[in-house]
């Protein structure tokens, strides 16, 4: 793995604004705006290098999956903050069902530098509920790659996420209710737009797999109390609904408790299939973390985590606290080595720190993708410090 300097295409955001990356540029706190999506730099890998990260990622995704086994069989839900007993039925009886709930991707973040003696690639976190950054990595990238590197022998890509998607929903196509449409939704409360063009991105893939779809806000989706069921502006049944908005807020929000009574988790008794399923709750929750090191100590691609506190990490290599419901670094504090235990007020993940590596003054953390159960890309990600937060910026890769 190899960073890069290069020149930006000219007109480069008039284009991937074209292949739908409509936000290009960040605002940042001093108001100024700089690009979110950089091809000023990109990074090159080999193939092995690739094959050797495919497989981290099947690997870490098939513990995860044993770890999701081991919170419902052994009724800790209680690690992960859902204490409402009847949500915690219902997440268990998805994942019992899960081979009759539609399920499509997910996104690892890992720690790697590929540099000799830089150790195998760790899991820092998984998003397996409502991941960002696809049309970047699915994309806008291997058009890049496309054109800077026509002229370069067997130039390629860690990237089959079209082809993987389409695939996914030809083959769960017959989990969906029959004669209704699957809506696609994201929240208006997204000023960027990525949630916009992610939740359109994937409604294309359905839509080349031969699915009905419609698309709607999550704000539009109404409660008709006669019938007890959801609907869109159209008044029509939200039979099937792919949604880019967190299960903790939709089983929470104002009307959570009509998602409960009406969820169908593969039974055929509810009237609303959720995608991704309710399962993908054990999935996205930063607790995970410290069940997979409980459940695989020692494990090559592990970070040591734990929910009661740093333990010997505040005395060793130092600790990085959590929120177990963060998003884009929200709430994320480092503790380097030698720091006094603090105990945060709220419920985190207490896991190892792994300064991020550093490439040229910029810290990097690979996004991994999975398709049903499949590594099917990669998308990087660079920040000026060492949490990746809301301000940092999408990086070309190419394998060489």
């Amino acid at each position: 793995m190899q960073r890069h300097r290069t020149t930006p295409r000219p007109g480069w955001q008039d284009t991937v604004e074209e292949q739908g990356l409509i936000y290009p540029l960040c605002r940042h706190p001093d108001g100024s705006l700089r690009p979110y999506w950089d091809e000023s730099a990109y990074y090159s890998f080999t193939l092995p290098e690739v094959e050797a990260l495919e497989e981290v990622v099947e690997e870490l995704h098939g513990l995860c999956l044993a770890a999701a086994e081991h919170i419902v069989e052994h009724d800790r839900f209680a690690d992960l903050g859902i204490t409402d007993r009847r949500l915690a039925a219902l997440v268990a009886e998805s994942w019992r069902r899960r081979a009759e709930l539609p399920s499509l991707y997910g996104r690892f973040d890992l720690h790697y530098d590929g540099r000799p003696g830089g150790g195998p690639a760790k899991m820092l976190e998984y998003n397996a509920d409502t991941p960002t950054s696809l049309v970047e990595a699915a994309s806008a990238q291997w058009f890049w790659m496309e054109e800077r590197f026509a002229d370069v022998p067997h130039a390629d890509q860690w990237n089959s996420l079209h082809e993987r998607l389409v695939e996914a929903w030809k083959r769960q196509a017959a989990l969906l209710p029959p004669g209704a449409p699957v809506h696609f939704a994201h929240s208006v409360g997204d000023e960027l737009g990525e949630d916009l063009m992610t939740v359109a991105y994937l409604r294309e893939t359905a839509e080349q797999a031969g699915i009905a779809t419609e698309a709607i806000s999550v704000e539009d989706i109404g409660w008709d109390r006669l019938a007890g069921r959801f609907v869109d502006d159209r008044l029509r049944f939200v039979r099937a609904c792919f949604k880019l908005y967190p299960w903790e807020w939709l089983a929470t929000d104002d009307f959570g408790p009509q998602v409960l009574d009406t969820l169908d988790n593969g039974g055929g008794t509810g009237s609303t299939l959720w995608i991704e399923p309710a399962w993908k709750m054990l999935l996205s929750n930063k607790a995970l973390l410290a069940v997979l090191w409980e459940l695989f100590p020692g494990h090559p691609n592990l970070l040591p985590a734990y929910l009661d506190g740093p333990r010997e990490l505040a005395r060793t290599n130092g600790y990085v606290a959590k929120p177990l419901l963060g998003r884009e670094g929200a709430g994320v504090t480092l503790h380097p080595p030698g720091t006094a235990p603090t105990l945060r007020d709220e419920p985190c993940c207490y896991q190892e720190l792994a300064p991020l590596p550093d490439f040229d003054g910029n810290h990097v953390v690979l996004g991994a993708w999975v398709v049903e159960d499949e590594a099917a890309g990669l998308g990087i990600r660079e920040s000026a410090g060492l949490v990746t937060d809301e301000y940092a910026r999408f990086v070309p890769h190419v394998i060489l």
